[in-house]
């Protein structure tokens, strides 16, 4: 079991030594600095409020995306996986929005919209929702017609039909798709900070792309990528164990 949990802390050292032998190999800095070398970019960026002040921007657009996407995407495949009719009507739509590329649904909502706060987080909303939903369809179509059959004859209200009965069962897809939200929403994130906002990690990326500070351009994104590491690890995965948990118990 000791094993099995130092698994990860021996992968993450080794992926660090790649990085030092292709850093040393390249032998130039300003190609690719080595991890200690950007502790003095970080701890300037620390000092002076720039990383925090554009890190908490980032972070309160993914929770708005994240948390829009899961309610209308949960809504939208519970909807669609309990109906034949409305599914056979959306499918199609879905389709389209699941192939639809991130880049033309943020440049249409900047256009459409103009580059504000909730363009952004709708392009966010809207790429990630398409996905929920599939995962939630199937969940939905995996409920136990029995207990469900049990919920009419006990005449339990649809409140307590849906607490006691559906998002029990659903609880493993949910889990699923906010793990899987999460690493997309921040990704596409990221990319809408790019294009039109004028804060957030992704905007520093851009700003230090122009300089082709590679540095900054590595401690803005393993600042993020730590954060959000910290949240799968300390919500998301503890969250899919308990859902997850009734069916090997």
């Amino acid at each position: 079991m000791t094993g099995a949990r130092l698994t990860p802390v021996f992968s993450m050292i080794g992926l660090l030594a790649l990085w030092v032998v292709a850093a040393l190999l390249t032998d130039d800095t300003q190609i690719l600095p080595t991890p200690w070398q950007l502790g003095p970019p970080f701890q300037q960026e620390v000092a002076s409020g720039e990383l925090l002040t554009h890190l908490g921007a980032t972070i309160i657009r993914v929770i708005w995306a994240f948390t829009l996407a899961m309610t209308l995407g949960t809504a939208l495949g519970l909807i669609m996986g309990r109906s034949a009719a409305v599914n056979a009507w959306l499918d199609p739509w879905l389709v389209v929005f699941l192939n639809l590329p991130a880049l033309v649904l943020i440049v249409l909502c900047y256009l459409w919209i103009g580059l504000t706060e909730a363009a952004a987080i709708t392009a966010v909303t809207l790429n990630k929702i398409p996905n929920v939903a599939v995962v939630i369809r199937e969940g939905a179509r995996a409920l136990d017609p029995d207990l469900d059959a049990m919920s009419k004859v006990y005449r339990m209200s649809w409140l307590a039909r849906m607490r006691h009965v559906v998002f029990p069962q659903l609880a493993p897809f949910i889990a699923a798709a906010a793990r899987s939200g999460v690493a997309v929403i921040w990704k596409i994130v990221l990319v809408v900070e790019f294009l039109g906002r004028s804060s957030g990690v992704g905007f520093q990326i851009h700003l230090y792309f122009q300089l082709f500070d590679v540095a900054m351009v590595l401690v803005y994104a393993f600042s993020f990528i730590c954060v959000m590491l910290l949240f799968e690890w300390l919500f998301l995965q503890p969250f899919e164990r308990r859902a997850r948990r009734w069916r090997t118990a």
